[in-house]
């Protein structure tokens, strides 16, 4: 019997909607080749991570294993398959291969980063084909919300995975290639081990539409509205931004992206030959010489991000352009769990503005990337398995996925990040576990999530600080009295006295009852400094805040 064995470890991406990476292993226990598929991000918040840009996977296992690694594959150009590679990719340092599309995304992810984009290769579609130490990859084409989008066959020594990555049951996708039965039916006639398959529309149980669908919705929309329209949508769905300038040149509306994302997609797009046909669009400057009922922006900012154009213009203008009464502003697009209360802010903002705002709440204005339960299981016939295993979604889609696979006599399981399945035999089984987590981007440095950076912003956050200053002599004598600078915290105290000075007042009591042996004895003193301060706070106006103490001690010459 072959010691060798064929297994897979999620690193990100199984238990949550982002952050996708998707490790396969081949070889002996301890020293499999492997190969890394996808490389994204996800995106932080106010609650939970203040302060932070991006949160990205934690690869210290494949780090650590770094010799054994033979390549990184992304499957398509969003952001939780793509984004973390410019900054994560000095930490394996082996090549990158996607198609083209992708790759020229990649590329200029890797150029921010400062890293070398020639890293990149292109790779065409299936039959071209990569042979990686012992396994050989190769790209099929799936529809999704953006273009070239792919699915990967992984052949092995111990038989064939495929991996679909993101995608949707669209026969007409407006731009990008069309879901495809004929070709799936085709590899599954080749005998799959196991589909590795996408799991985020799982609970929903309609058959998925078509982005042809919203061409004549859209159309109406642009029509009958009586001032500017505003439509925002996720910047890389370039068939989306097709469909609503179309719309709008049928309505007799200029077209203006806004949004450095969206522009960048498009200007991609347009150079890889994908993007065809698309109405001319016209600059923010000449926007504001076009009469607003002749007008479409389309703009960045689906989600509620705070400093995309949707939130600036909801808070008063962005690049000149400012909505009023009467206007109309569209979300196509889908509001990403977690999203809602950010979403929610613009939404208000807009409507206080007398703006009249248009969801997707009659499945009208947006149609998902993803594929419904019917399409899966339309998934499964045409591939037929040996196995099953969900991916890209959170747990209960992968377990409720689970479940759809073996009601259909599918040998399945749930993966979530850092379990070790071990695909070698008939059914999957779970060998072993590794430590996973996330890093944070913060600013321009990598940070881990339990190095208690962002755990003290968010105590900040709730409990203000105070900054103390004690000076001290060389005998320890206190020169002057210790002074405090609060932050995030109210002025007045409840007897309406300066708040700081009724601490400094308290700590300078503090000092001059302190003996020798706590003025002598630096934890000692920075204990009793902060103990004052916080019942300080709490007593005089009911917080509990975060506290610095700096001492100094003169020494003499």
């Amino acid at each position: 019997m072959s010691k060798d064995k064929l297994i897979y470890l999620p690193l990100g991406g199984a238990g949550e909607v982002g952050m996708n990476a998707y490790v396969f292993g081949y070889g002996p226990k301890g020293r499999e080749r492997l190969i890394l598929v996808d490389l994204g991000v996800t995106f932080p918040d106010m609650d939970s991570t203040p302060g932070v840009d991006l949160i990205l996977p934690d690869l210290s296992w494949l780090e650590e294993r770094r010799d054994q690694l033979e390549a990184i594959i992304i499957t398509h150009a969003h952001e939780d398959h793509v984004g973390a590679l410019g900054v994560m990719w000095h930490k394996l340092r082996v090549p990158v291969y996607a198609r083209d599309f992708t790759a020229r995304i990649a590329k200029l992810k890797m150029q921010d980063a400062g890293q070398d984009p020639e890293q990149v290769t292109v790779v065409d579609k299936a039959p071209d084909a990569i042979e990686l130490g012992p396994f050989r990859v190769q790209f099929f084409p799936v529809a999704h919300s953006l273009p070239e989008a792919s699915g990967l066959i992984i052949d092995t020594p111990a038989g064939r995975v495929v991996h679909t990555g993101d995608f949707k049951s669209d026969l007409t996708p407006c731009v990008g290639e069309p879901h495809d039965p004929a070709m799936l039916a085709e590899i599954g006639k080749t005998g799959v081990k196991a589909l590795l398959c996408d799991s985020t529309n799982v609970m929903n149980p309609d058959p998925g539409r078509s982005e042809s669908t919203l061409v004549e919705p859209i159309t109406e929309l642009m029509r009958s509205a009586k001032g500017m329209v505003v439509a925002t949508t996720f910047a890389s769905n370039v068939a989306r931004l097709k469909t609503l300038a179309l719309a709008a040149q049928e309505a007799g509306r200029s077209v203006c992206l806004m949004g450095r994302a969206m522009l960048r997609m498009t200007q991609v797009a347009t150079e890889a030959g994908i993007l065809r046909d698309m109405p001319p669009t016209v600059s923010p400057e000449a926007a504001k010489d076009i009469p607003r009922e002749n007008l479409l922006l389309i703009v960045t900012g689906s989600q509620g991000e705070r400093r995309a154009a949707s939130a600036q213009l909801a808070r008063g203008s962005y690049m000149g352009m400012q909505m009023k009464e009467g206007d109309t502003f569209l979300f196509s697009s889908m509001t990403i769990p977690g999203n809602e209360r950010d979403v929610g802010r613009v939404v208000n903002a807009l409507s206080s503005m007398g703006v009249d705002v248009l969801d997707n709440a009659q499945r009208r204005y947006h149609v998902s990337g993803h594929a419904n339960r019917p399409d899966l299981v339309e998934m499964h016939e045409l591939i037929a398995p040996q196995m099953l295993i969900p991916m890209h979604g959170e747990h209960r889609m992968l377990r409720e996925h689970t479940k759809l696979g073996l009601a259909k006599g599918l040998r399945a399981a749930v993966v979530p990040n850092g379990s070790i399945c071990d695909l070698t035999g008939d059914a999957p089984v779970l060998v072993d576990e590794v430590p996973t987590g996330r890093v944070y981007l913060d600013g321009s440095q990598l940070i881990g999530a339990m190095d208690g950076i962002i755990r003290d912003r968010i105590r900040m956050a709730i409990g203000g600080h105070v900054f103390v200053t004690l000076i001290l002599d060389e005998e320890n004598e206190a020169l002057g009295a210790p002074w405090a600078e609060i932050a995030g915290l109210r002025s007045e105290g409840r007897g309406g006295q300066m708040l700081n000075e009724v601490i400094e007042a308290e700590l300078e009591e503090f000092v001059s009852r302190a003996g020798h042996k706590v003025l002598a004895d630096d934890d000692r003193l920075n204990d009793g400094l902060r103990r004052v301060v916080r019942q300080v706070v709490m007593e005089e106006i009911g917080k509990k805040p975060e506290v610095t103490i700096v001492v100094s001690r003169l020494l003499s010459d």
